[in-house]
């Protein structure tokens, strides 16, 4: 049952909990720690700087040797608590049968895991291969465009800066469809001028530049505001 704070056991409160420690307080009380520290709390009752300062609170403090730190420290030259435990894990034959093996897959990578040769659509659309299980690589880096390496089996590795896409209304996922004839190496800077917003719908690209027009002067005002 709850147990209500008497007026007597208030006055106990304010008395000794700024300078001595909860514990001891709630011994005098016959109350848990939790209960003194919350009743302290809802009465504004803080710890006095002496207190504080003193080695009942328990603080590291610069210059100060307190005994209860003093006893449970390492002292130097004592030996480390895992001296000689070095692989006793895995002694143990049961501990063997649960180890992790490597190369093994457990849970989501198991339930996920598609051979080398693989193919999916990605995100943006396009159709990708599986080239490799490497673990050391992320695992978007594991796929390649189709259409990537379809172009490099007929042209050879792609120039730096350069890109292979689909031309104009010939992207497919169809595997058999994706030939040399419907790809094209172009810049990183073409691709950007080809996927604008202006190139691939005017009047969207014309609403970008009044946005940009607007935000630029509402920018001015307000730095005209604030000078």
């Amino acid at each position: 049952m709850r147990r209500f704070w008497t007026d007597d056991e208030l006055a106990v409160l304010r008395e000794f909990y700024p300078n001595e420690r909860g514990q001891d307080v709630a011994k005098r009380l016959g109350r848990t720690i939790s209960s003194v520290f919350q009743r302290a709390r809802a009465e504004g009752l803080e710890k006095s700087a002496a207190f504080l300062a003193s080695d009942l609170a328990g603080r590291i403090q610069r210059g100060k040797q307190s005994p209860a730190m003093i006893a449970t420290r390492f002292q130097p030259g004592a030996p480390s608590w895992s001296k000689g435990t070095k692989g006793r894990v895995g002694v143990q034959e049961g501990c063997r049968a649960t180890q992790f093996k490597k190369g093994e897959m457990t849970g989501a990578a198991q339930h996920n895991y598609v051979p080398v040769g693989s193919l999916r659509v990605s995100k943006d659309g396009y159709l990708e291969r599986k080239v490799t299980d490497d673990p050391t690589l992320y695992p978007a880096r594991r796929w390649v465009p189709v259409a990537r390496l379809v172009w490099e089996a007929a042209h050879g590795p792609i120039s730096r800066g350069h890109i292979v896409t689909y031309r104009p209304g010939m992207k497919t996922v169809i595997e058999a469809e994706i030939t040399v004839d419907r790809l094209e190496c172009i810049s990183r800077a073409e691709n950007a001028r080809r996927n604008h917003p202006r190139n691939r719908d005017p009047e969207l690209g014309r609403l970008i530049q009044l946005k940009g027009a607007i935000t630029r002067q509402v920018n001015r005002i307000a730095k005209e505001h604030q000078a």
